[in-house]
């Protein structure tokens, strides 16, 4: 009884108290009826076991209620738990022990259960939920639906932001499963939640075709795409996992995740090789060396330039990395021996105004071109747009600017953009690469775009926060428009042209695109190699721009080096 804690005692510490005074009692009635034959009546010994278990467990039941009673005075956050499901009652039974919030009632749209106590907590309608918020001072709202769609989810968020308060969430139900995450890991709501994109889960024949016993290789893995596609992998056992990354700290970062999943995996039974190599997609034979070492049979070749400002002000990086670094890795695959090359791609190569697209556009025309003349080496492509919390994305930025106050950054209010999830768009990505016939161009179904304006406002709401405007001018967070930056568009693409084919994936099409001759594509390569050497950015642009069909530059050239040159001597002499 004494190892028990008093401020945790649950139901079953009473029954143990019950039951060792039953016992005590009755060996000392055994020992008096040995000693003391018929001294001693019945109604003593029923006393005597009553006022035990007053003492012995009443004194416990006090000092319980005291120690709990003193934490209800404790200035702790008023919620409300919206979902008065088993995820529900075990978030407001950790709540209770906790210092910072406070349970006062649950939220269900189930009527068989509103209006009563769970727990001694009242269940309510959300539909009362703005008149119990003044009366109770709710903050927040936290949700405990791990298991609804994310359809309903999207319901329920947009509900809920319409109403002054801060909204949480506890993790997913796979987390939760998985043992990754406890119930009361309260935290921000996820942003997919906010689109309500419903995914459809991988066909696991796909997504084994290309991996499972094979040696693969993800160049960029450290990413955000990259380092997905390694854990995505490492799941599907594959014989072998070469991660290709120029970063150090990215490449000891993604090894050591993938080394603690691995350890898992080993206890049970399986033994995947993971290869970490420091290097650049730019040395040829390097890599070529790699892929022959390692006997490598598929090529995920996510290592690129993205970020679209910091390629328009670094142009001639921006092609060496995208478009040079692409050709020779796919010429170290031929060499190589590979079965199949995946490059990662962009919508932002559909009809691009910056030179970050033009250069990813150029990349899939190189691939289409080696395609052509390749019989033993399958190169596809999967084009789709922005990945929800990836380097650069706009969303952690957003969380940033409404946790310090605002102002909240948009560029331009009716700029829009498609968005997935990364697990989500890797799962495509190699559920496409196993469905590719050679120089295949594979688009994603991204769902509707995204209004990013609309997104800022949502944040801002559901963080519990008004937006300062013309019609609110005493709210929380404003909304400031910083213009579109160079080379930017109001909305991107997936398409250049019209044609489109299904596959065995309903959210995977193949995009009938136009391609170049191997010996055209050859000498613009030769030219953008000349050009770049002599810092010439007037050539490269047109070289782009006659090669890239659609290219168009919103700007001037924007390179540093270029705009300093230029005021001083002639832009061309290097």
């Amino acid at each position: 009884m004494y190892r028990a804690v008093v401020q945790h005692a649950g139901n079953h510490f009473f029954f143990t108290i019950i039951k060792s005074v039953t016992i005590s009692i009755g060996l000392t009635m055994l020992v008096a009826s040995i000693l003391l034959p018929n001294s001693i009546t019945l109604v003593f010994w029923i006393v005597l076991c009553f006022f035990l278990l007053l003492t012995i467990g009443g004194s416990r039941l006090l000092a319980r209620h005291f120690l709990y009673s003193f934490k209800q005075h404790i200035s702790r956050i008023p919620v409300a738990i919206y979902g008065a499901g088993d995820a529900g009652i075990q978030l407001s039974m950790a709540l209770k022990q906790s210092i910072e919030f406070k349970p006062v009632f649950f939220l269900d749209d189930d009527h068989n259960i509103q209006n009563t106590d769970i727990h001694g907590i009242r269940v309510h309608s959300p539909d009362n939920l703005k008149n119990l918020i003044e009366d109770y001072a709710i903050q927040r709202v936290l949700l405990a639906i791990p298991s609804v769609s994310r359809y309903r989810r999207r319901e329920i968020l947009q509900f809920l932001e319409k109403l002054p308060i801060h909204v949480q969430e506890i993790p997913s139900l796979v987390e939760l499963a998985s043992g990754t995450k406890q119930v009361d890991d309260v935290r921000e709501v996820c942003v997919e939640d906010l689109l309500g994109r419903e995914s459809i889960p991988p066909k696991i024949s796909l997504m084994e075709s290309c991996i499972s016993d094979k040696s693969v290789l993800v160049t960029g893995a450290g990413g955000s795409i990259g380092s997905e596609l390694c854990r995505q992998i490492i799941q599907l056992r594959p014989h072998r996992l070469v991660l290709v990354e120029q970063s150090e700290y990215f490449l000891y970062t993604i090894e050591g995740e993938l080394r603690r999943l691995l350890e898992k995996q080993t206890e049970s039974g399986e033994k995947i090789e993971l290869i970490p190599i420091l290097g650049s997609v730019l040395h040829r034979k390097r890599m070529q060396s790699v892929i022959t070492t390692f006997a490598v049979q598929t090529v995920y070749h996510a290592a690129a330039y993205k970020h679209v400002p910091i390629i328009e002000y670094n142009p001639i990086e921006g092609i060496q990395n995208n478009i040079f670094g692409t050709l020779h890795m796919a010429q170290a695959a031929i060499d190589g021996g590979v079965e199949t090359f995946i490059l990662i791609s962009t919508d932002k190569a559909v009809r691009p105004t910056n030179v970050m697209g033009a250069t990813k556009r150029f990349a899939e025309l190189i691939l289409q071109g080696l395609a052509k003349s390749q019989k033993d080496i399958c190169f596809s492509m999967v084009r789709f747009g922005n990945v929800l919390a990836s380097s650069g994305s706009v969303i952690p930025l957003f969380h940033k600017q409404i946790k310090r106050g605002g102002p909240v950054t948009v560029t331009d209010p009716n700029v829009t953009r498609f968005f997935m999830t990364i697990p989500e768009a890797t799962q495509l990505v190699i559920q496409a690469g196993a469905m590719a016939r050679c120089g295949d161009v594979f688009i994603l179904d991204m769902g509707s775009p995204v209004k990013i304006l609309d997104l800022a406002r949502r944040m801002i709401q559901l963080s519990g926060l008004t937006l300062r405007d013309a019609n609110n001018p005493d709210g929380d967070v404003a909304i400031q428009f910083t213009g579109l930056r160079a080379g930017e568009k109001l909305y991107e693409e997936l398409l250049i042209g019209d044609n489109t084919l299904p596959t065995d994936h309903p959210m995977i099409m193949r995009a009938m695109e136009e391609s170049l001759p191997w010996q055209q594509v050859e000498e613009y390569l030769d030219k953008l190699s000349i050009y770049s050497k002599e810092f010439n950015y007037i050539e490269l642009r047109n070289i782009l721009i006659e090669a890239v069909k659609g290219y168009q530059p919103t700007t001037d050239i924007q390179d540093w080096v270029w705009i300093s040159r230029a005021n001083l001597s002639d832009p061309a002499d290097p």
